[in-house]
């Protein structure tokens, strides 16, 4: 993995070359979506079948993570936030290669993207109405599976993170 400050210089150059409206900002957010018992929403991804992940997606120009992780909800599962009182922003971000199949879609001498986790907790399994250009299905998964399932390292290492995190919110939920 790359040093502080090489991610940083590769950040700021990726962000002052302002990409075409057709090019990803090499900046994006993960949205684990679970219930208070840790079922976890994957979507198996359209362009790579069989490969499953949490909802995930590019910042756009002058947008805010939680609005990118908010939008990219709404756009690949139909899951308004606001209903389920937003999404979390877990001050985590992880820093990884982008696919070489993938790094047409971003400027040119772009290949490291910084992802940024949030968290929605939701009731229980809710109806998904998938983005059928992005998924081709999904699934609840207990977290334990749906960490083995996924094929990204940071959305397997969050997933995995999940337990802990949601045991301190509990604690603090508790203390009050």
């Amino acid at each position: 993995m790359a040093g502080p400050s090489e991610r940083n210089g590769g950040l700021k150059q990726a962000l002052r070359a302002k990409p075409s409206l057709s090019r990803k900002i090499p900046v994006s957010t993960l949205v684990l979506v679970h219930t208070p018992e840790l079922r976890v929403l994957l979507l198996e991804r359209a362009d790579f079948p069989g490969f499953w992940q949490s909802v995930t997606g590019s910042q756009e120009d002058a947008e805010s993570l939680a609005e990118t992780a908010t939008r990219e909800l709404k756009e690949e599962t139909g899951i308004d936030a606001a209903t389920y009182g937003g999404v979390v922003d877990w001050q985590l971000s992880n820093v990884y290669e982008i696919y070489p199949r993938w790094r047409h879609r971003y400027p040119a001498g772009t290949t490291h993207n910084t992802e940024h986790v949030f968290t929605l907790e939701v009731p229980g399994p809710i109806p998904i109405r998938l983005n059928a250009r992005e998924h081709l299905s999904h699934l609840w998964l207990p977290w334990q599976e749906a960490a083995a399932k996924c094929f990204s390292w940071s959305n397997r290492a969050a997933i995995e993170a999940l337990p802990m995190r949601s045991a301190s919110k509990s604690t603090a939920r508790n203390i009050r």
